[in-house]
C-alpha cells in the first residue's frame, strides 16, 4: 500500500533532503520543514541565501582536510600556530570542539573518519596518506592522535602509529583517557575507571 502524498513535489523533495542530515529522520524532517515553511520570511529565505553562499564559497582545506571559505585555511595560513605540532582529529566537528576549548596551539589533521574494515573503511579511504605527507616534510616533531575512545577510532590511531614508527624525530602522543574534570567516580563506567587507574600519573 503506497504512501498517499499530502503536499507538493517540491515541499516533499524539501522534507526528503532535511531528512537525510544527522539526526533528522522522516518525521523530524517534515516538522522542520514545515516550521521553515510557516516562517518563510524569517527562516526558509535565509537559510536558502546562506546554503547558496556556503555552497559557493566554502570548500575543504587541502593542507588539513578542513573547511574554511579560504586555502588553506586561516587555520594552516595562521603564522602565529605552532608549526611543529599536529593534531590529528576524526571529524571536522572535534575540531571545532578542541578551537573552542583553546586548547591547541599547533596545527590540525582531519582524518575524515575511522578505519571500520565492516563497514569497507581503509587506509585509502581516509586523509592518512596527506599525513604522512606533512610529516615527511620534515618540520613536524610531535603529532597528537586526539581521536575517539572506540574501537574503530583506536584501531585507527594504531594504524597511524605503525605509519609513523620509521619517523624518529617524531613523538606520537594520544589524548588522556580517565576521570573527567567535575567526574564523580559512581557515575563513570568500569572501562572509564580501568584506563583512568592504568594513565594514573605521580601526585
Amino acid at each position: 500500500m503506497s504512501t498517499r502524498k499530502v503536499a507538493g513535489p517540491e515541499i516533499e523533495r524539501l522534507i526528503q533532503l532535511l531528512s537525510k542530515l544527522p539526526g533528522l529522520g522522516p518525521r523530524s524532517a517534515r516538522r522542520a520543514g514545515l516550521h521553515l515553511i510557516q516562517k518563510k520570511e524569517q527562516l526558509l529565505s535565509p537559510l536558502a541565501e546562506a546554503l547558496k553562499v556556503a555552497a559557493e564559497n566554502v570548500g575543504v582545506c587541502s593542507t588539513c582536510g578542513t573547511v574554511d571559505t579560504m586555502d588553506p585555511c586561516s587555520i594552516c595560513s595562521n603564522p602565529q600556530r605552532d608549526g611543529t605540532t599536529i593534531v590529528v582529529v576524526e571529524d571536522v566537528s572535534d575540531l571545532w570542539a578542541l578551537e573552542r576549548a583553546s586548547a591547541v596551539r599547533g596545527h590540525y589533521h582531519v582524518l575524515g573518519g575511522t578505519l571500520s574494515p565492516l563497514d569497507g573503511v581503509g587506509p585509502d579511504d581516509l586523509n592518512i596518506a596527506k599525513l604522512i605527507e606533512r610529516v615527511e616534510a620534515g618540520s613536524v616533531s610531535e603529532v597528537i592522535l586526539a581521536v575517539n575512545a572506540t574501537v574503530e577510532g583506536q584501531t585507527t590511531a594504531h594504524y597511524i602509529m605503525d605509519q609513523l614508527a620509521n619517523y624518529e624525530s617524531v613523538t606520537v602522543t594520544r589524548l588522556a583517557h580517565g576521570v573527567p574534570v567535575g567526574g564523580e567516580l559512581d557515575y563513570l563506567d568500569e572501562g572509564t575507571l580501568a584506563q583512568a587507574l592504568r594513565a594514573r600519573t605521580k601526585f
